[in-house]
């Protein structure tokens, strides 16, 4: 089941290749959507099959490079089955929204198909090397899609992105082949080197092999200061692009903690969990006031996701603080995965929003724009709702998963948690700020004097096709997030066991 689940795409995207170019570019966008349906009903079996209290399931072993000891290793558990559930309903999202794409439409359904192999794989993954394949391939499809798809200077900044996270890949490899060293007999297999520890009582090996494990994951997620690659990467990135660049790829990072550095490095966590505590925090407090000095949407809502992954950091760094399975614990950790569903959602939305803006007015700088209310209501509605979920209200995602980090990581870590609840008052403050300057007042348009009538057209159909079901998931874990917590809990409850070994 989970092998179809990964390469289905793979597979729908060396055929797309193989048809001419002349074919109609709606059986491109057709077959597009039908894959990303088909991994959405794929992946509601998967979950309609687990079992809450059942550890790792839907596992499959083959071999692939014995003599290394790497295998094709995947299954799910309550950590990564969220998340590859959140990874198919955003690819069917910038599928729907992408309807009216012209631009080499081949390869632009092929390569976001190929990225959905790769985002899914790594979320399946339980060898280091296969993780590591995933992880990189990803690299490669995201650059083609900002390099190919972008706007103006979209080639510098796919290349700045392409640099800094495959430089932090090498440092991931390094790690990983450090713990293959460690472990007697040699594996790079997930589950072997979490049941051996095999850096128990070697803190200078220990610290190294974490050092280079927390330099490629900190990268991804991006965490400060090795979060400058991002603003850039979303500015001149496609609308869809950058919904997956915020709402997958950045989740590798902080997934890539749970699954790996924390299981599998329990000592040398615990004994730098305050570093990452205060890295987690000041990316919380800088991305927040960074963002509300920006004059470009799409930069602004770049830096709320540096903010947004600042608090899982802190989320995780707190963890390491008690040397138990505490409940209180447990919540900062059941909600630094509910954290990364319910940004993923909520900025995949964002994203999506900023691309209709660009649509019609063909820049993001919030002072070309005034009183858009008035002319497209509907866009202007969804528009304020994701702002809102996004700064954490009540009643949306954002306010479940923002709850449980700061009440379990209050405890062992309360200066570090008051000083990151800031964060909520300022993203709360740069979101009011740019609704009322861009919803609100008299109607202005780019190229256009105030109250020119010039066409502003309301959201299209496919655009909302596309918005509309991710802000609706936002408020239904929002009011009933007990679906997903059942599921998250147990394998929570797990992993802070093995923290403590």
């Amino acid at each position: 089941m989970l092998t179809a689940l990964v390469f289905l795409p793979a597979a729908v995207a060396a055929l797309l290749l193989c048809l001419p170019r002349r074919t109609p570019r709606a059986l491109f966008l057709t077959a597009w959507t039908a894959t990303a349906a088909a991994e959405l009903v794929l992946t509601v079996v998967v979950w309609a099959g687990f079992r809450t209290d059942g550890g790792m399931q839907y596992e499959m072993r083959a071999r692939w490079i014995p003599s290394a000891g790497v295998g094709y290793h995947v299954g799910v558990d309550g950590l990564s089955l969220p998340l590859v559930a959140l990874t198919c309903v955003l690819f069917l999202a910038c599928a729907l929204y992408a309807a009216r794409e012209r631009r080499r439409v081949r390869e632009f359904a092929a390569l976001f198909l190929f990225l959905q192999t790769t985002c899914v794989g790594l979320f399946v993954a339980l060898d280091l090397i296969l993780f590591f394949v995933f992880f990189d391939l990803s690299i490669v499809g995201m650059y083609a899609v900002i390099a190919g798809w972008g706007h103006r200077g979209a080639a510098r900044s796919a290349l700045q992105f392409f640099l800094y996270t495959f430089i932090g890949s090498l440092a991931l490899l390094l790690g990983f082949i450090g713990l293959y060293l460690a472990a007697d007999p040699h594996t790079f297999d997930l589950t072997e080197l979490t049941a051996a520890d095999p850096l128990a009582g070697r803190t200078t090996y220990g610290a190294l092999v974490l050092l280079a494990i927390a330099v490629g994951l900190a990268v991804k997620t991006p965490t400060v200061p090795f979060h400058t690659w991002l603003p850039p990467a979303h500015t001149d990135a496609p609308a869809a692009g950058s919904a997956i660049l915020a709402g997958v790829l950045l989740k590798m990072g902080t997934y890539g903690f749970l699954r790996i550095a924390l299981p599998v490095l329990p000592g040398a966590w615990r004994d730098f969990a305050l570093v990452f505590v205060v890295v987690g925090v000041v990316s919380v407090l800088y991305g927040a006031l960074v963002a509300l000095a920006q004059t470009d949407l799409k930069r602004m809502i770049a830096y709320t996701s540096v903010t947004h992954m600042g608090y899982i950091v802190l989320a995780v760094g707190a963890a390491g603080a008690v040397a138990g399975p505490d409940d209180a614990v447990r919540l900062a950790v059941n909600g630094a995965v509910f954290q990364m569903v319910s940004h993923g959602l909520l900025t995949g939305a964002l994203f999506l929003l900023a691309g209709v803006l660009y649509e019609r007015g063909r820049t993001y700088r919030t002072a070309a724009y005034s009183g858009i209310a008035a002319r497209a209501p509907v866009f202007a509605a969804l528009t304020g709702v994701a702002a809102f979920a996004s700064l954490g209200l009540p009643g949306f995602s954002g306010f479940i998963a923002e709850f449980q980090i700061l009440t379990g990581s209050l405890g062992p870590r309360p200066v570090a948690t008051g000083l990151a609840v800031l964060g909520i008052l300022l993203t709360a403050g740069l979101f009011l700020r740019a609704l009322q300057q861009i919803l609100l007042g008299p109607l202005r348009l780019p190229t256009a004097a105030p109250g020119a009538d010039r066409p502003f057209p309301d959201l299209r159909r496919h655009e909302g096709l596309a918005i509309v079901p991710l802000l609706a998931l936002g408020v239904v874990l929002g009011l009933t997030p007990r679906f997903v917590l059942d599921v998250v809990e147990p394998a929570s409850r797990t992993l802070l066991e093995l923290l403590a070994r």
